[in-house]
């Protein structure tokens, strides 16, 4: 063979044999990198079935908005257990247990069912599951709890403060009983002791000599005689002293009358409070020249005088008017017992004994009043005379003293017959009864004989109802 051709199949084989070792150079490369990527998906496939295990595809795409921050340089696992412990410090108060979670859900829920069994005797916790009711439903429970306890210890404290109070006026009502019960007792037994002192001496009488009873009996009678005779002589001279100084006061009064004459207790009464400025005798109304500014109002009465004439003493007028309708200055009134004899004219002057525009008239009030007509006293008379007086501007008053103004003077009180000792057995108030009469007949005559000494007009009831011009108005039902 040329050398050529052996040279240029040498270079062949070479290559051949060149490409072969590469080949199974790559044959082996490929096999080892065949090998290698199954042990690497057979490991993949491991760590994504414990990532699995640890939380689905959902939650893995979402790990940053169900934990929240990561801590640096933890891991999402680390940051979830911390937070975890976090929270089961925040619920039993010290850090957890060094062990597995569910070690340290397993202690919490322990603490937690502690919890429940110490607040069961405050809140129902029968059905109670620390899973659904939780801490804070018990703690809101207990917060509700202590504020019902503490409204109701609040209760009981006032309760008690109440008692308490009662108790204290009990105690003190018990010992002003007891100090009058002492009282009393005292009494009785004074009376006791006098009633056995009586016996003792009725006995020691019953037990001397009938010559001795008589001659003590005489000698107590010139006792008695003297005793009074003693009296009779203070009685005369009383008398001859009181006789003495009336006559003094006579004269002393004669001489007084003769420089200046006693005042006109009627003077008062006597003078007119406005005037007629309008009469419609067709219709029966007339027009005052008194009106609101001058304190009048509707139901006030008026008596009607003759303007040509004084006024009578025993108050009787033309007729008697009652307001109706109240202007400024003037006023409306109806003619309530017109007299066509006796017509109302202009300028006739009207009066009202009570009523005054510039001031408040005071009353007193004494003796026993018939208002409905029926033969016999009311008991409640001098109340209702005394709201009708107040109504119409004045006053009233208990006594008589320098500023009152007028007495309205009744029937006098009867004094009722001394009861017998039988009555009064029959009846204990029977005596207290006749002191009462005898009271009211004793102020009855101060109070008349006081307005006479200081010049105070009196007026009996009849007087009283024409000057104020309500005697038509008495006679109806509901006057008073």
């Amino acid at each position: 063979m040329p050398p050529r051709k052996i040279q240029q199949s040498n270079a062949l084989l070479y290559t051949l044999v060149a490409f072969v070792g590469l080949f199974m150079a790559a044959a082996a490369a490929a096999i080892i990198f065949y090998v290698k990527a199954e042990d690497y998906k057979a490991k993949e496939e491991a760590l994504r079935t414990k990532i699995s295990e640890i939380a689905n595809s959902q939650e893995q795409t979402s790990l940053g908005a169900i934990i929240g921050t990561r801590q640096t340089p933890k891991t999402w696992i680390g940051t979830t257990v911390d937070c975890f412990d976090a929270a089961i410090a925040l619920v039993t108060g010290q850090a957890p247990l060094d062990t597995h979670i569910q070690g340290k859900l397993t202690a919490a829920a322990a603490k937690v069912n502690a919890a429940f069994l110490l607040a069961k005797d405050y809140v129902d916790l029968t059905n109670a599951d620390p899973n659904s009711a939780g801490l804070t439903t018990v703690i809101a429970d207990l917060k509700a709890a202590l504020d019902n306890a503490t409204a109701a210890k609040a209760a009981l404290d006032a309760q008690l403060a109440q008692l308490q109070k009662k108790y204290d006026d009990a105690m003190a009502a018990t010992l002003e009983k007891e100090k009058l019960l002492q009282a009393e007792k005292d009494i009785l037994q004074q009376e006791v002791n006098a009633n056995t002192e009586d016996y003792k001496k009725l006995r020691e009488l019953l037990e001397q000599t009938t010559d001795q009873q008589v001659k003590n009996a005489l000698a107590q009678l010139d006792q008695e005689r003297a005793s009074r005779e003693k009296i009779n002589q203070d009685l005369l001279k009383t008398q001859a002293q009181l006789t003495l100084t009336e006559d003094r006061m006579k004269r002393a009064q004669d001489e007084v009358a003769m420089t200046k004459p006693p005042p006109d207790g009627n003077a008062p009464a006597m003078t007119a409070d406005g005037k007629v400025i309008l009469a419609d005798i067709r219709n029966n109304i007339v027009h005052i020249d008194k009106g609101s500014n001058d304190h009048v109002y509707p139901g006030l009465t008026f008596v009607v005088y003759d303007k040509n004439m004084p006024f009578p003493k025993d108050g009787k007028g033309k007729a008697e008017i009652e307001v109706f309708d109240v202007r400024n200055s003037i006023s409306a009134a109806r003619v309530l017992n017109p007299d066509t004899r006796k017509p109302i004219l202009r300028d006739d002057p009207i009066a009202n004994l009570i009523w005054d525009s510039g001031k408040k008239n005071v009353f007193v009030i004494a003796g026993q009043f018939d208002l409905d007509n029926k033969g016999g006293p009311d008991d409640d008379a001098v109340d209702k005379i005394k709201a009708l007086i107040e109504k119409w501007g004045g006053r009233v008053d208990d006594e008589i003293s320098v500023d009152t103004d007028f007495l309205l003077l009744g029937q006098r009180p009867q004094v009722l017959k001394k009861p017998t000792f039988e009555q009064t057995e029959t009846d204990p108030q029977a005596m207290e009864k006749f002191e009462a009469s005898q009271r009211k007949r004793d102020e009855y005559n101060n109070i008349s004989t006081l307005a006479q000494n200081l010049w105070i007009p009196v007026f009996t009831y009849d007087r009283f109802l024409y000057f104020t011009g309500y005697k038509q108005q008495s006679a109806n039902a509901g006057a008073f």
